[in-house]
């Protein structure tokens, strides 16, 4: 809400709430995702929340499937939290002035347009009737409230029948009748009203049929008389007298508790896994200590984190790489202090971590990743895509965050994947789990583009249908490099030379056509964005090397760079990384020639080499990953972690802050239980910037919760469908797990729409 209150917007509201599942079956329950049943139990807050935050916003029956639904879901917003009063601004007053006639309609005020409604009471009372509805002054009659009410219990006087009771119940305009005679069983009896006229029939069986009888009702002694006809078609007369006034059933009182959510049960993210508040993990953590000065301070934000007597990996590349029984103090997300026996600062408020026997890692960084991107990773419409950008699509709430943070994964580079020679840009990520899309990238972080080579950009093995866009080939790849660079500073001279003339020539001539492309392309000719390229085979890394020379750009990373081994000479030569797979080979063809070795066969050469992921799973064992290299290469443990902590924040231009524990560095840290490159080590621990936001104990306390948290809600869908609440059947979705080669949509992203599915 905070978000959205700053956008200064004002919002549009449909009550559209979700329907429960039919969840009696327990394996369709557990096929619901747990932010569908959080969504379904707190939508109805939305209103009441846009009002809490002092948000304008109006209410609209759109999207409901029937519009007669539109009040009782005014009514359950307001049981949600929402004022009458707000309800009704939203469906007056801020429609009004959104569509800026509010000095004509909204209010009643004079000089205003006479449109109005008349009811029987407050209009968001259930059983309130709508009686009127006036518009430019012209009346429009929905129900009259000069009805009589007839309802009660009447001696009826029938000529030629015997004294009878006649009861008349249900509710105004819609009567119910009864017939009572004495020597019979009751009858139904239909009853209509048309102002004071009244008209009444029912089966009897001393007439032997149907009678039939027509009249006037004395509003004030609730008296009836007329004419009417036997079964016969003898013509009587007839005459009823109340006897009884209708008394209407009170309702019995609701004395359940009611099961209303509020805000503070939004969780952050909207996911599995989502907490109710920021840094409650800090809270499950230490509530055996009972202390409710403690966790009140913890609730708000906690001072420092304090590591005592653990093994710290601090990269240095020293022989004192690995300190045993050190102490890591934390304070406002940063590294200040690496000794023994260090006492917290006076008045700080540290959280105490005991290390003794584990080890503490700076954050994995995965140079190469595909999660957190809503929709899909590739715009493969046209050779260069370089105006798309990924920073744009994060997705915060992809679960793959947490499962990558419970490996120790605490930074990643989100790429648009490999459909085109040049791709999309990059979006950088720290994995803050529970912040939305704009607090989750790396603040003040350079900015990456990806490049592509091999077969999938010259739309190999995509089928027959994908044979049209250029290029086709491998040599009309590096064509692509050359017109668009060529392109590129061709723009760039148009900008120079209009920014080069004097500033009352340059009012009179309008500038060059942006372009949002070649803007893109240009920042790589200035140096101030990089290119990581998917690579396989050597003799198009020594292409694309060559058109960066020739063209005056630079490649930063080779990702992928499985025939890496065989050209380390000549990428040394060029100052380029490698960001590579640990063990990845024989999948497609152009990756027959890859060997374990590649990696430690680039990192010897002095090329900056990384280990990478392009896998939402394999992201979750970087450190085994990396590890490798100690078996295929013979590299030293400090060194192959290296290979997914200091190297990839180097490739990233980010180890200024990342890929080291010292004084200084940002607080993100891991805690092993092992030995980090052995296959028994877990993550115990993963701090970000200074906060907890994944730890084991508090991971199981989690899982418990909402198992529970689940179980409730279930039962809650369970009750409306048996109070008679339409239900809607489990949906199984699709979960896609993006890597560079997938061309295709998440189809969770489309309009749940009836046309759409067809």
């Amino acid at each position: 809400m905070d978000e959205m209150k700053a956008t200064r917007g004002s919002f549009i509201i449909p009550l559209n709430f979700p329907e429960p599942y039919d969840l009696e079956d327990p394996y369709d329950a557990e096929m619901v995702d747990y932010a569908d049943l959080k969504h379904w139990e707190l939508a109805p807050l939305n209103p009441g929340a846009f009002e809490k935050y002092e948000i304008k916003f109006a209410l609209t029956a759109t999207d409901l499937k029937d519009k007669k639904e539109f009040f009782a879901r005014v009514r359950k917003a307001i049981l949600y939290g929402l004022t009458p009063k707000a309800a009704l601004k939203a469906l007056t007053v801020t429609p009004a002035e959104m569509l800026g006639v509010q000095n004509e309609v909204g209010a009643l005020k004079a000089g205003m347009l006479a449109n109005f409604i008349i009811t029987s009471g407050d209009i968001f009372t259930e059983g309130t009737v709508m009686y009127e509805n006036w518009i430019r002054g012209r009346r429009y009659v929905i129900n009259d409230y000069n009805a009589v009410d007839i309802r009660g219990t009447y001696d009826l006087n029938i000529a030629s029948l015997s004294p009878a009771k006649l009861k008349i119940d249900g509710e105004m305009g819609k009567f119910k009748g009864t017939y009572l005679p004495p020597d019979s069983a009751k009858q139904p009896a239909t009853i209509s009203m048309n102002g004071t006229l009244v008209t009444i029939s029912f089966f009897s069986k001393a007439a032997e049929g149907t009678v039939r009888l027509s009249g006037n009702v004395s509003p004030e002694s609730k008296f009836m008389n007329g004419r009417g006809q036997l079964p016969d078609g003898t013509w009587i007369d007839w005459m009823a007298s109340q006897a009884r006034a209708f008394t209407p059933k009170p309702k019995e009182a609701d004395t359940a508790q009611k099961d209303i959510p509020t805000l503070d049960d939004v969780i952050y993210p909207f996911s599995a896994y989502g907490r109710t508040r920021a840094d409650s993990s800090l809270l499950n953590l230490f509530k055996e200590r009972n202390d409710t000065t403690y966790v009140g301070r913890l609730r708000r934000r906690y001072d420092a984190i304090l590591i005592k007597n653990v093994t710290v990996w601090t990269n240095s590349g020293g022989a004192d790489s690995i300190i045993p029984n050190t102490d890591v103090y934390i304070v406002g997300g940063r590294i200040v202090r690496i000794d023994t026996n260090i006492t917290p600062t006076k008045g700080a408020f540290p959280l105490i971590i005991d290390g003794t026997g584990k080890h503490l890692t700076p954050g994995i960084i995965d140079e190469h990743s595909h999660i957190a991107i809503s929709g899909g990773v590739n715009e493969g419409t046209q050779a260069s895509s370089a105006e798309v950008r990924i920073a744009d699509v994060i997705n915060p709430d992809d679960v793959n965050i947490y499962r990558q943070l419970a490996g120790g994964v605490t930074c990643s580079q989100l790429l648009h994947g490999s459909a085109n020679p040049i791709g999309g840009q990059s979006g950088l990520i720290k994995l803050r789990w529970g912040a939305n899309a704009e607090q989750m990238k790396v603040e003040n972080a350079p900015g990456f583009i990806k490049f592509a080579l091999g077969e999938n950009v010259k739309q190999s093995n995509w089928g027959d249908n994908q044979n049209t866009r250029f290029p086709q080939t491998r040599m009309g790849v590096e064509q692509v490099y050359y017109d668009h660079f060529i392109r590129a500073k061709e723009y760039m001279a148009q900008w120079e030379a209009w920014k080069a003339l004097p500033q009352k020539e340059r009012e009179k001539v309008a500038p060059p056509r942006r372009d949002l492309e070649l803007d893109a392309l240009t920042e790589i000719l200035l140096g101030s964005r990089f290119i990581t390229c998917h690579s396989y085979v050597q003799s198009e890394i020594n292409m694309l090397m060559h058109v960066s020379d020739s063209m005056g750009f630079h490649v930063n990373t080779f990702t992928h760079i499985l025939e890496g081994y065989k050209v380390a000479d000549k990428m040394k030569a060029h100052g380029v990384g490698a960001s590579s797979f640990s063990d990845w080979w024989a999948y497609k063809f152009e990756v027959k020639d890859a060997i374990p070795y590649n990696a430690a066969i680039l990192f010897r050469m002095g090329i900056i080499t990384a280990i990478n992921s392009d896998d939402a799973e394999m992201a979750r064992r970087l450190n085994q990953e990396a590890a490798k290299s100690i078996k295929y290469g013979g590299l030293t443990e400090c060194q192959a972690l290296q290979m997914v902590t200091l190297n990839p924040a180097k490739l990233l231009h980010l180890d200024n802050r990342m890929g080291q524990i010292k004084p200084g560095m940002d607080a993100d840290v891991v805690l092993w239980s092992d030995n980090p490159t052995s296959v028994y080590a877990r993550v115990e621990t993963t701090i970000v910037d200074g906060k907890v936001l994944y730890d084991t104990k508090e991971d199981e306390k989690l899982r418990l919760d909402m198992q529970e948290d689940r179980a409730r809600i279930t039962q809650k869908m369970i009750a409306e469908k048996n109070e008679g609440s339409p239900v809607k059947p489990v949906k199984i979705k699709k979960r896609k797990l993006w890597d560079c080669e997938d061309m295709t949509i998440d189809e969770d992203y489309l309009d749940d729409t009836e046309e759409t599915e067809e």
